[in-house]
């Protein structure tokens, strides 16, 4: 890999990996258009540690909150002497990982199934068509009202099976996750923000499985994963932050109407093969 195909691979991951759109369909257009091999996993490792640099940096003072507050949770040891809000935060936090939990059994156990069955172009394709559908069925049905602050066990069990969808290639981690809790009444803003909250354990974790996997691979050229690392981090900030403002405004139609054509991009070139 050279430098150019990590800086135009580091940007894709960046713009792609917390908006409803799908990495993994845009990942494979450089590949399929252009001829390029398929990225390392040292690359992937890359990309993706930039891109918990960006969300983890965007929500510092949120997940600082969540933290201390689960932290105290467990040394309070069931006790109220803390206030209301940190109550509240610390069942957010365990609402969080809980809703982890599904995604991360899924992908310890079927990594190698999807790896070796399901990441191909018609999947990719078909899964980036049907769920940008079902995206827009729950942007427009859903009531939009809810906040975190009602946020029940159930509502984070449910979005965390979701969540375990997405490892089916073209899904899209934020998407799946918005539709659900977009299904599930809540605002545009707050499903976006759990979905980015949601994002910190799975892409951890994710990172712990493929470094695991890279102390027994070859090591790669040091360059393209520090461009990697840079521009995925700065990319995937901006993103989020414009994300944010634009979906309370515009709603989800836009990226509806693009995972369509992206669907179909992916589609022509299944059946031109």
């Amino acid at each position: 890999m050279d430098n150019y195909q990590a800086v135009l691979l580091a940007i894709v991951q960046g713009m792609t990996e917390f908006l409803p759109v799908s990495s993994s369909g845009h990942l494979l257009l450089p590949s399929q258009l252009l001829g390029w091999h398929d990225q390392t996993l040292a690359f992937d490792v890359a990309v993706h540690g930039g891109s918990l640099i960006a969300i983890v940096f965007y929500l510092r003072v949120r997940l600082r909150d969540l933290i201390a507050a689960w932290w105290i949770s467990i040394l309070s040891s069931g006790n109220n002497r803390h206030g209301n809000a940190s109550c509240e935060e610390a069942k957010l936090a365990w609402q969080i990982i809980l809703a982890s939990l599904p995604a991360a059994i899924c992908g310890w156990s079927l990594a190698t199934f999807i790896e070796q069955n399901l990441r191909n172009v018609f999947v990719v394709a078909s899964a980036t068509v049907f769920f940008g559908l079902v995206l827009g069925m729950a942007d427009l049905k859903g009531a939009k009202n809810r906040t975190l602050k009602e946020m029940t066990w159930y509502d984070a069990i449910i979005i965390g099976c979701s969540q375990a969808i997405a490892l089916v290639p073209g899904t899209s981690r934020s998407g799946i996750t918005i539709t659900s809790a977009l299904t599930l009444g809540y605002s545009r803003e707050h499903a976006a923000h759990f979905s980015f909250l949601m994002s910190v354990p799975i892409i951890t974790m994710s990172l712990l499985y493929k470094g695991s996997q890279l102390m027994t691979s070859d090591s790669s050229d040091l360059a393209p994963l520090g461009i990697g690392i840079v521009f995925s981090a700065v990319t995937a900030y901006f993103c989020i932050s414009g994300f944010m403002h634009f979906v309370t405004k515009i709603g989800m139609l836009p990226f509806v109407i693009y995972r369509i054509l992206l669907g179909s991009a992916l589609f022509w070139i299944a059946y031109s093969q």
